[in-house]
């Protein structure tokens, strides 16, 4: 009798440790981890060289920023498809057309990434040639063709890239918030981000901001934020799919 007691005291316990290591619960979890790994990644892409005044000079010198900065940025897309194919089994049950709406939505998003990492090798390429032409009227060529190479990168990264993603993520947010798979709140604040975000991108076509000023950041930090705040709770709570059809 005492093991049968054991054995019923002990049953609701071992049910719910099952149910935390659930594929559902493991896949978002592992979705939460890729944020925090897009996110670091993202953090370590930039290349601070080529926010100074009068860089081409120095890039091939500090090469290296480049390289890093490109890996990196293959890490966080990586990532960022990542997210959403792992994410894709539980959000096609909710919405079949809205889930691979989404995931179309990050894949032609890396695609831009990857187009921006291109464009970083092409700049180092660039100062090669502006260093072997210094003194030359080439070199005034090698300089406007870099300059332009890199504000395209930076409206690929910060415009493009921005706005396909906040497209994308608004999908997510639909699902997540119809079928309150996270709490409102979070959905909400995530919805409030990406207009915020998709708001900076547009200022900074316009020329109003700049990508290194106070006044874009303060647009995009809301969504880095909240998608933060999304990573701890998918890694933490996972996601709540008991209202979703089987």
């Amino acid at each position: 009798m005492e093991r049968e007691h054991d054995v019923s005291r002990s049953g609701p316990t071992e049910t719910a440790g099952r149910a935390r290591s659930t594929p559902e619960r493991r896949a978002a979890a592992t979705a939460g981890a890729l944020v925090l790994v897009a996110f670091i990644a993202g953090i370590l892409s930039v290349v601070p060289v080529l926010e100074e005044p009068d860089h081409l000079g120095s890039v091939t010198e500090r090469r290296a920023e480049l390289i890093s900065g490109a890996l990196f940025q293959v890490v966080m897309v990586a990532a960022y498809a990542g997210f959403a194919l792992v994410l894709h089994p539980i959000l096609r049950r909710a919405s079949p057309a809205l889930s691979v709406g989404f995931v179309g939505f990050r894949l032609v998003m890396c695609g831009f990434h990857l187009l921006a990492v291109v464009m970083l090798s092409l700049l180092l390429d660039l100062a090669q040639g502006y260093d072997a032409a210094i003194g030359t009227p080439a070199a005034e060529t090698y300089a406007i063709l870099a300059e332009t190479v890199r504000n395209g990168r930076d409206l690929v990264n910060h415009v493009v890239v921005i706005t396909i993603m906040g497209l994308g993520d608004l999908l997510l947010l639909v699902l997540l918030l119809r079928w309150r798979m996270v709490p409102a709140w979070l959905s909400t604040w995530g919805v409030a981000g990406v207009a915020s975000a998709i708001t900076a991108s547009v200022l900074l076509l316009a020329r109003v901001v700049d990508v290194v000023g106070a006044p874009y950041l303060a647009l995009t930090a809301p969504l880095a934020v909240q998608g933060l705040v999304l990573a701890g709770w998918l890694i933490v709570r996972g996601l709540d799919t008991a209202r979703l059809p089987k």
